[in-house]
């Protein structure tokens, strides 16, 4: 059966996935790059919006897994974009990932304000989306077929899949520093280790990948 997946998500020593302040300038807020140097520097993320190149070590072979055999991807609102309230008719951005989105699947968008889809280039298709986790993975299922559904974040979106126990693999970066404020992501969770096979492995960049693997549900 196909499983619903979050892959590269980073969070502080302190449990933060972004800063406080997001804005158009400051996607992570206060955290600013801190959080993802470390995938900065990977063949991966090169490969996706750099000119190619980059390391092959650990956190590559490791992040490298993010996208395959996906079909869906599910994000809150902050993902896509800073915007709060109403969607303003006029606005003509769409999203931070320009105008070809590293997603090439049809990615669900979550959102008290839902608004017409749009189809960017590449494959990347985001539909909007006023539900609860239960229908709004339905809906990615449906679309992704029989590959898996990526849940992409941020904290709020992954903490509701995860309070739902509807996430299979988790795979969580651990970077050394402490931001202090912003978004947790396990904020009351408390228990979720019971529901999972966890393992770590530390790199030489200095952050700890965590795996978490659901346990058979009985």
């Amino acid at each position: 059966m196909p499983l619903v997946r979050v892959h590269n998500f980073t969070i502080s020593l302190d449990g933060f996935a972004t800063g406080e302040g997001q804005s158009f300038d400051a996607p992570f807020g206060h955290a600013g790059q801190r959080l993802h140097q470390w995938f900065f520097a990977t063949s991966t993320f090169q490969g996706m919006f750099g000119p190619g190149g980059g390391s092959h070590g650990v956190d590559d072979m490791i992040a490298s897994a993010w996208n395959e055999g996906v079909g869906a991807e599910i994000m809150g609102r902050r993902k896509f974009g800073p915007q709060q309230g109403p969607w303003d008719e006029s606005e003509e951005w769409n999203g931070w990932w320009g105008e070809e989105p590293p997603f090439h699947t049809p990615c669900f968008i979550m959102t008290h304000y839902p608004r017409p889809s749009v189809e960017m280039k590449g494959g990347t298709t985001f539909h909007f989306v006023s539900a609860e986790p239960e229908e709004v993975l339905r809906q990615a299922r449906e679309a992704a077929g029989d590959l898996d559904v990526r849940i992409g974040g941020g904290p709020t979106t992954v903490r509701a899949f995860l309070a739902a126990d509807l996430i299979d693999l988790m795979h969580v970066v651990v970077v050394p520093i402490i931001l202090g404020r912003g978004v947790r992501l396990w904020d009351g969770l408390e228990g979720l280790e019971e529901r999972f096979d966890i393992e770590s492995v530390s790199s030489p960049a200095g952050v700890v990948h965590m795996t978490f693997q659901r346990r058979p549900r009985e």
